[in-house]
């Protein structure tokens, strides 16, 4: 295991000694970065990859065991080294029982100082190893939980996979009902962040004049009301990752404040002067394209700020392969909550399911599935227990109602229609309608033949 130029972060605030033990650690090949104080060290930490730290104990704003105990805590594969006085052994004993690799006394230990990172480098290597193995097995079950098969969801699930392993702000677009805070939580459990908690917030929810008290918090008396301190979801989402739904229904005074924090990295309660360091992932969302809204301007610096890494989630109506999937799966969870022996999807029934436009989309689906589980006198969902929307006409242009002479359409009739949708939706390009069914464009010309529709 190569461990040259791995980053090793010295807290020290004596100047002539920090330059000292930077030069003993940078011989035997480690790439030092220091720090004269705890809060800056550990600001570092935040930023940069490290994965030793050798800390004394005397600090001037933080007591290097209380260090060391921050480290542990937020940075578990991390190994903490702590420098102490020869009269003051025993704080390095209790840096040790709370996690440190080691102690030395300053001066005496200096030489055996490259020997000891070399050691703790090694350790906080393969703790880092073990960790990344864990969180890439642990991301593909997270992810697991978005079900859908086609091009379209597999291409987002992608993206989300790739950014979440860092601590990008991410930029969830999508309409309502497509699963954004799905997305999002699985990016948060497929992350570093993911023992932290996941906090969603849907600002819509929240009037405008409590969204900053509720956000950031407030000091008791700071207006009427505030009868005690109050944390606010930032706090509370510590190490984690705020969720930041309906983005374009937040006050635009807040959208100044947010912007402030995110580049900061600290809040302030609502009157309070006193700033508060957070250590918050943020994920936002909104079902609109917020630099062309008609309502109240979106600012725009915060808008690129959010929009780091933007993510699109194609709605129900562009998913036609997920929908068999998604229909089966609500009807096992729902048949299962009311203790229904609902076990089958019949085929007009799946036909006007794959037809309909979704306004609503997957959550307008899992509505329609659970309202039909709950009517159905039998083990098997038939189309007389859908909405009565779903039984007007609206048939796509040149689709046919061909099925057996008994009513039932069979698959063919659903993959004629499906098709003739698709060309509909990309004004007949049929390079585009065979990336969007996931064929060839050999097959797609083969199967209009073989349905009449080449004409």
């Amino acid at each position: 295991m190569d461990i040259r130029n791995k980053k090793v972060l010295l807290i020290e605030d004596e100047d002539s000694l920090r330059h000292l033990l930077s030069k003993i650690i940078s011989l035997e090949g480690f790439n030092v970065i220091s720090a004269s104080d705890a809060t800056s060290g550990l600001d570092m930490l935040r930023r940069e990859n490290v994965l030793v730290v050798v800390t004394d104990v005397k600090l001037p704003d933080i007591n290097g065991i209380e260090v060391t105990e921050k480290i542990k805590s937020s940075f578990p594969f991390i190994e903490v080294i702590v420098l102490t006085a020869f009269s003051n052994v025993k704080d390095g004993v209790r840096a040790m029982k709370i996690g440190a690799f080691d102690y030395l006394t300053k001066g005496e230990g200096d030489e055996k100082l490259p020997l000891v990172v070399k050691k703790a480098m090694e350790k906080a290597a393969m703790n880092s190893q073990l960790f990344e193995l864990e969180h890439r097995l642990d991301s593909k079950s997270n992810f697991a939980k978005i079900i859908g098969k086609s091009s379209s969801i597999n291409k987002t699930i992608e993206l989300a996979k790739k950014v979440a392993g860092t601590d990008t702000t991410v930029l969830i677009l999508g309409e309502t009902g497509t699963g954004k805070e799905l997305i999002a939580e699985a990016i948060h459990m497929a992350s570093r962040r993911r023992k932290g908690p996941f906090i969603p917030i849907n600002c819509a929810a929240i009037p405008k004049d409590l969204q900053e008290s509720e956000l950031f918090g407030h000091k008791k008396g700071a207006f009427t009301g505030a009868s005690q301190d109050k944390k606010g979801y930032f706090e509370v989402a510590d190490r984690g990752t705020i969720f930041l739904d309906e983005l374009g229904e937040m006050s635009s005074d807040l959208q100044a404040k947010l912007l402030r924090s995110l580049e900061n990295r600290i809040i302030y309660r609502v009157g309070d002067t006193e700033p508060i360091p957070i250590d918050v992932r943020i994920i936002a969302a909104t079902n609109k394209e917020l630099l062309t809204s008609t309502k109240e301007e979106f600012r725009r610096d915060l808008y690129y700020r959010l929009s780091t890494f933007t993510i699109e989630l194609p709605p129900l109506k562009e998913r036609f392969d997920d929908i068999e999937l998604l229909a089966i799966h609500f009807m096992r969870i729902y048949a299962d909550k009311n203790n229904r022996n609902i076990v089958q999807i019949s085929p007009s029934f799946m036909e006007k399911l794959v037809i309909h436009d979704w306004p609503g989309n997957i959550r307008e689906l899992k509505n329609v599935i659970e309202r039909a589980v709950i009517l159905a006198d039998h083990n098997i969902l038939t189309e007389d227990l859908l909405p009565s929307e779903f039984m007007s006409s609206h048939k796509i242009k040149g689709s046919s109602s061909s099925g057996n002479s008994n009513g039932d359409i069979d698959l063919r009739s659903i993959e004629k229609n499906h098709i003739i949708r698709i060309l509909n939706a990309v004004k007949g390009n049929k390079s585009e309608a065979a990336k969007k069914l996931d064929i060839g464009l050999a097959t797609l010309y083969r199967k209009l033949k073989e349905y009449g529709l080449d004409q």
